[in-house]
């Protein structure tokens, strides 16, 4: 065998060997996150923002009447469970980062946040994860992420949410997300979004305490999905108006979604004045799914056209 030959040999096998040892390694969920807690109406929730496939199958965990969980960075994700069991039994927000680093000899790389239902929280980055990394937290909230563009990121989180009292839940945990991306995120880019809302027999006929379970799992601009219906909630109508028009022209490619965002659009043009397109846009909403018209002769907001 010459020793060109060999040469070569020797480098498919070290190139074969690093490649396996990279696709072995687990990814790390480098993101940004908030826990929080409504104790006046029982709920606790997460949601997190991530340039990393599905982070919604990672970093949440949440339990109704208990507690959240966001583990990142490296995860380690017995952290959930382990966190909210701990919650369930009456370890406070502190003792519970001190009692799941503790033993972990990966502690160092990985980022806990924890809020209980009563609002108490704690907040955990190891010392050697990634920069920008960091956390905040406070009654009912606790915020952080790592591989951020800045400590701007999870200061707007903490400014969003404690600005928003008096509105639900779900909708403060969105509005430090929305936050937190505009302040730069992850300073790798956007992949992943995920929020849940927990409360006792929130789910499916009581069933369960998932009251909300939304997950964007890989798409270029996870964080502006519904930013239409969300300003519509918050009576912004001129500015919903001007998302839902721009949903409702890329919803021209996606016959099986069309109907409803004409709808949606309906509904927003005549919040926003425009009657006779918002009955334009209501008459082919029911053209093309006739079902809808039950609903729509029982809407409210669409009272205004009958």
């Amino acid at each position: 065998m010459t020793k060109n030959l060999k040469a070569k040999l020797l480098l498919c096998a070290l190139s074969f060997l690093l490649t396996t040892l990279t696709l072995a390694a687990p990814p790390s969920p480098s993101t940004f996150s908030i826990v929080a807690s409504d104790p006046d109406v029982g709920e606790v929730g997460v949601a997190v923002a991530s340039r990393f496939f599905a982070v919604g199958t990672v970093v949440p965990f949440a339990k109704g009447g208990v507690g959240a969980i966001a583990t990142q960075s490296f995860a380690n994700t017995s952290y959930g469970q382990r966190g909210l069991d701990l919650l369930e039994r009456g370890v406070t927000a502190d003792e519970i980062v001190k009692v799941l680093t503790r033993t972990d000899k990966d502690r160092d790389q990985r980022q806990l946040g924890v809020v209980a239902a009563d609002g108490t929280s704690a907040t955990y980055t190891g010392s050697k994860c990634n920069s920008w990394a960091g956390g905040r937290a406070g009654p009912y909230y606790a915020v952080q992420g790592n591989i951020l563009a800045g400590e701007a990121v999870v200061a707007e989180m903490e400014k969003a949410f404690q600005t928003s009292v008096g509105k639900p839940l779900a909708e403060r945990l969105y509005a430090a997300i929305v936050a937190g991306d505009a302040a730069g995120g992850d300073a790798r880019g956007r992949q992943s979004m995920a929020l849940v809302v927990t409360r006792a027999k929130g789910g499916y006929n009581g069933f369960t305490d998932r009251a909300i379970d939304l997950r964007v799992d890989d798409h270029a601009d996870p964080i502006v999905w519904n930013r239409g219906w969300t300003l519509f909630t918050e009576k912004r109508f001129d500015e919903a108006r001007v998302f839902q028009e721009s949903a409702a022209t890329k919803a021209e490619k996606q016959p099986a979604v069309l109907p409803e965002v004409l709808y949606d659009l309906a509904v927003i043009r005549l919040a926003a004045g425009d009657r006779d397109n918002a009955r334009k846009a209501l008459d082919r909403a029911l053209t093309l799914n006739p079902k809808l018209k039950a609903q729509a002769d029982k809407d409210p907001d669409l009272a205004k056209l009958k």
